[in-house]
């Protein structure tokens, strides 16, 4: 019987669970909503979901453990901490809190549980199976409901003192700009994610009077894919706003590299399907803000791997 692992995606729509092999094969999935009320709620779903996929495989090995991957994980105690886009992850009054998680887990179904964030997870998927494979120094964006890191340098993960290195979705890319969920202001997040990119179409909507099929929707409702639709169409101003969020993205890039020097940048993530309407100016922003020592120089690489797959295999290597 071979030895297995559990990877599980967390991410603030929903949750990707599969069983991960000692050589990288997903052998089953499942895929849960991340919208839940309340902490209890989501432990008991995943316990659920874990049971079947324990189920799913039972003739093929054991498995031996669960990895996760989750916004504000933090690996050296197994906490999630003020996770701001989780529902189920806040106190009484609503807001943001401390979840010991990982403990959690592993009281309800029994196994070991070892947790990190979610764009760590997913930097480690893609430099064992992916994209990444063979480099050492590259930095992990996630472009999804919100903007996460992993940062690898010398084939290691950088996790700094307190294991919460590397938020560089919450890097302030506007002065005083679009208020974010963590609390700040002008965040990465709140212009290089899903809800960032809808948050530039209402803005552009509201200011800017040309024709657009966007102009047919509820404003509040549009997403990420309603503007990448209408931009397939040849919808200007659809094309605008992923254009702007590639400016804004290839700046902070540019500044990013600064720091660490890295091989290679790898983008991640739902918002990366729309990158034929962006991937141009985000690299012509990067090189505009880099010394000559970089630019140029450095790679731009999207995920080789399933959407998901990264993160799931990533969290399941912790297991190991």
């Amino acid at each position: 019987m071979e030895r297995l692992a559990i990877g599980i995606d967390i991410g603030g729509q929903s949750s990707k669970c599969g069983v991960v092999d000692e050589r990288g094969n997903i052998l089953s999935q499942r895929v849960v909503t991340s919208l839940i009320d309340n902490t209890k709620d989501y432990i008991e779903l995943l316990t659920v979901t874990v049971r079947e996929l324990i189920r799913d495989t039972a003739g093929i090995g054991t498995v031996a453990g669960i990895g996760i991957g989750a916004p504000n994980a933090n690996r050296l105690d197994g906490t999630i901490r003020y996770a701001p886009n989780l529902t189920w992850a806040r106190d009484a009054e609503g807001r943001p809190c401390v979840i010991p998680f990982a403990e959690l887990l592993e009281a309800a179904t029994g196994l070991q549980v070892r947790i990190t964030n979610d764009a760590n997870a997913a930097a480690r998927g893609e430099h064992t199976y992916g994209v990444a494979r063979g480099i050492d120094d590259f930095i992990m964006i996630t472009l999804g409901t919100g903007v996460g890191s992993g940062i690898i340098t010398h084939g290691r993960l950088l996790y700094g003192h307190d294991g919460f290195a590397g938020e560089l979705g919450h890097v302030c890319v506007f002065q005083g700009g679009r208020q974010c969920n963590c609390g700040l202001k002008g965040c990465l997040e709140t212009y290089a994610s899903a809800m960032g990119v809808a948050r530039t179409a209402r803005e552009l909507l509201q200011n800017d009077k040309r024709e657009s099929l966007l102009r047919k929707l509820d404003p509040g409702k549009i997403s990420s894919k309603d503007i990448y639709d209408a931009a397939v169409q040849g919808d200007t101003l659809a094309k605008e706003i992923f254009a702007f969020t590639g400016r804004i993205l290839g700046r902070a890039l540019g500044d990013f590299v600064k720091f660490s020097s890295p091989q290679a940048i790898v983008l991640f993530g739902g918002l990366t399907k729309s990158r034929e309407f962006f991937h141009d100016e985000m690299v012509k922003a990067m090189n505009d803000n880099l010394m000559t020592v970089w630019k140029n120089k450095i790679q731009i690489l999207y995920s080789s791997l399933k959407e998901s797959d990264a993160a799931i295999l990533g969290a399941s290597s912790m297991v190991w």
